[in-house]
């Protein structure tokens, strides 16, 4: 939400939990309203009458399973008013250990807002789990992104030469920008690539462009972070790097449509 505010789009903010912490730092208490209020809540945007002025819908982290057809009767609520407004689900369900939410959050994703989406920015093992399969190269990730069913794909920690980690842009072409793997990377640098990604489409950037926006800017505040050995991504501190990060990354095309 920080990162598109901070490039100038308006955000409706709709919280599907509340944790003390990153879950990547271990348990913590939960806060979590009910469904009949989420539900409640996802209406009452459905039908606000500024609804035509919404641009985008980028759904993540999912508190519980059943809030996915909330998500899913926003999207659709959206696109009758705006065709045009995009749709992007990060499915944030998993890593390199496997699933770390309820398997049943990860088939509603999989089964109710995937089919919607168009744009997703799954992670290499999300992807995996996605389609059932197993890529051991780009080229397998390629596959997977394309039988999602979703015409625009951006998968993070994707394949790259040795001491470094990549990132595909999957649409009408395939593009690679990658760059080194620090050893100590923070928590959250898919969720704010995913958001980057979205605000540079917003403002009609190619796929390979906003993707090389992105990783620009994520890779910044990767290198600031542990410039100052911070634990977390330092988003007040970097945010200067949202829109014009120094960094330059290489974007090449490693595949047609």
């Amino acid at each position: 939400m920080f990162a598109l505010e901070r490039l100038g789009f308006p955000v409706w903010f709709v919280p599907t939990v509340q944790l003390s912490w990153h879950p990547g730092h271990g348990p913590s208490t939960r806060l979590a309203t009910t469904q009949a209020a989420f539900d409640g809540f996802v209406d009452d945007l459905a039908g606000a009458p500024w609804l035509s002025e919404v641009g985008a819908v980028f759904s993540g982290y999912l508190g519980a399973a059943e809030q996915a057809g909330a998500v899913a009767r926003l999207v659709s609520a959206v696109k009758a008013r705006k065709p045009a407004a995009l749709y992007l689900c990060d499915p944030v369900i998993g890593d390199g250990g496997g699933l770390f939410l309820p398997e049943a959050v990860a088939i509603a994703v999989r089964d109710q807002l995937l089919p919607a989406a168009d744009i997703a920015t799954p992670n290499r093992h999300e992807l995996g789990w996605l389609t059932g399969s197993a890529p051991r190269d780009n080229a397998g990730l390629v596959a997977a992104a394309r039988s999602l069913g979703v015409g625009e794909v951006a998968v993070t920690s994707a394949f790259a030469d040795t001491g470094e980690i990549g990132n595909l842009a999957v649409a009408g072409g395939v593009h690679l920008a990658s760059h080194l793997l620090l050893a100590r990377a923070p928590h959250g640098a898919g969720d704010l690539l995913a958001a980057l990604y979205l605000g540079a489409r917003l403002v009609a950037l190619s796929p390979e462009a906003a993707l090389e926006r992105a990783v620009r800017a994520v890779y910044g505040l990767l290198k600031l972070a542990e410039a100052t050995g911070a634990d977390e991504l330092p988003l007040a501190a970097g945010q200067h790097l949202f829109a014009a990060a120094p960094e330059r990354i290489a974007v090449s095309e490693i595949g047609k449509g």
